[in-house]
């Protein structure tokens, strides 16, 4: 089982940004994603990664802002995110995988989450 921990999350004006990172241990991590969850709502995709890095997937949400990336010397996975809004404001989860998908009954390995704020 691999073991995942979130970082970076924090409090953010509008227009800002955050990097994300989620450090993986015991055996090795596949495919890799993002999900987030604002207070209230489901759980939704936010990005996801193929093993070599080479595929990609965004949610239209935040397509053209974020990006995904990892560095598997690192056993890490990054989440830049750009021009933030309030709208953002989640508890960020990453997941692993073992194959490149956006639906959470594909990944089985989830992180604690990490916040993210965005004050208007």
């Amino acid at each position: 089982q691999v073991q995942l921990v979130e970082s970076g999350g924090g409090l953010v004006q509008a227009g800002g940004s955050l990097r994300l990172s989620c450090a993986a241990s015991g055996r090795s991590s596949y495919a890799m994603g993002w999900f987030r969850q604002a207070q209230g709502k489901d759980r939704e995709f936010v990005a996801a990664i193929s093993w070599g890095g080479g595929r990609t997937i965004y949610a239209d949400s935040v397509k053209g802002r974020f990006t995904i990336s990892r560095d598997n010397i690192k056993n890490t996975v990054y989440l830049e995110m750009n021009s933030l809004n309030p709208e953002d404001t989640a508890a960020y989860y990453c997941a692993e995988g073992g194959s490149f998908s956006s639906r959470p009954a594909d990944f089985r390995s989830w992180g604690q989450g990490t916040q993210v704020t965005v004050s208007s």
